[in-house]
């Protein structure tokens, strides 16, 4: 396949999964709103579900078809983009104050599931029991988010309500749920293709690939998340919306991708990739817990961090 193919067919996958995932979490919401949701809970766990959206429909099909490499590559590399570069260009925009308690535990928990991913990753594969295990403590993040939310500052709890919208209609939210689920399974289906055939034509690894372009492609939703957020000064909706994604990313999705295929982990991955996942969250908390804001330098801090990491990559991992 050409390269000129190979990139069109990539982007016109990657905005196929975009706009799907746009109107598949519109339409999820309406309809999550009929039937009488919670307008906080929707904010707290649909929009950050939905940005997520792009990673589990990419990895699936990458997983179903035997490009194990690529999808664990995506979701790591979506985690290290979603805090080293969108939380980082977010902060360099606007300083960000975090009101929101939850954040707390929410970064506690990013942390359990990053260490606890890079434990089970230890023997060179995310196993079909190590996925079970992810998708448990994914069941009791959700908990703890349900019975939370309750506890939260009405001011906060306005922004996750403001943030879950008003949706459409009741016949327009089915047609937008099943166009946008139709948008997520061909733009996965077009992104995968062009990122294995690009891995198989020009020596690259999937695992680069899934770190870097694909990484940063899925990561896409959470800019877009949060520069609306800011528009609306919304600022817990920015730090929450990455947190709730990376959660997501890993408990859920990685969990469930290693059922349907146990993901390979590689050396390279477990002495790099996980450790800065793992490090840049810790430096999170570290910038967050000093003044509870992140500020302009902070935001610098996290992209130079991100930057250095690509250029590490791109200097050290062989081509396949």
């Amino acid at each position: 396949m050409p390269l000129a193919i190979q990139i069109g067919t990539f982007l016109g996958g990657l905005a196929l999964l975009l706009f799907g995932a746009d109107f598949f979490v519109r339409g999820a919401v309406r309809i999550a709103t009929l039937l009488h949701m919670s307008r906080l809970l929707i904010g707290m766990t649909v929009v950050a579900f939905g940005t997520s959206a792009p990673e589990l429909s990419l990895d699936v099909t990458a997983a179903l078809r035997g490009a194990g490499d690529l999808a664990f590559g995506d979701l790591v590399g979506s985690n290290i983009a979603n805090i080293g570069l969108i939380l980082g260009v977010a902060a360099i925009v606007t300083p960000i104050e975090v009101h929101l308690r939850l954040m707390r535990v929410e970064l506690q928990f990013v942390l359990a599931i990053s260490a606890g991913l890079w434990a089970m990753s230890a023997d060179g594969v995310v196993s079909r029991l190590d996925g079970s295990i992810l998708l448990v403590g994914f069941g009791g993040f959700l908990l703890h988010l349900y019975h939370g939310a309750r506890r939260e500052p009405q001011t906060v709890r306005t922004e996750f309500e403001h943030a879950a919208g008003e949706g459409w209609s009741r016949s327009r939210s089915v047609l937008a749920l099943g166009g946008g689920l139709v948008g997520l399974v061909l733009g996965a289906q077009f992104m995968v293709s062009a990122a294995t055939a690009f891995a198989r034509d020009w020596g690259v690894s999937e695992l680069l690939i899934g770190l870097t372009i694909v990484a940063i492609g899925t990561s896409l939703p959470e800019l877009a998340t949060s520069i609306m957020a800011m528009s609306r000064n919304e600022l817990d909706i920015t730090v929450g919306n990455v947190l709730g994604s990376n959660i997501f990313n890993i408990a859920f999705i990685m969990g469930t991708v290693a059922q349907i295929l146990p993901l390979p982990v590689h050396a390279e991955s477990l002495s790099i990739d996980l450790p800065v996942m793992l490090g840049l969250v810790v430096l999170l908390m570290l910038l967050v817990a000093r003044r509870g804001w992140l500020t302009r330098r902070s935001g610098l801090l996290l992209v130079s961090a991100y930057v250095a990491y690509i250029v590490l990559k791109i200097v050290t991992i062989p081509a396949a």
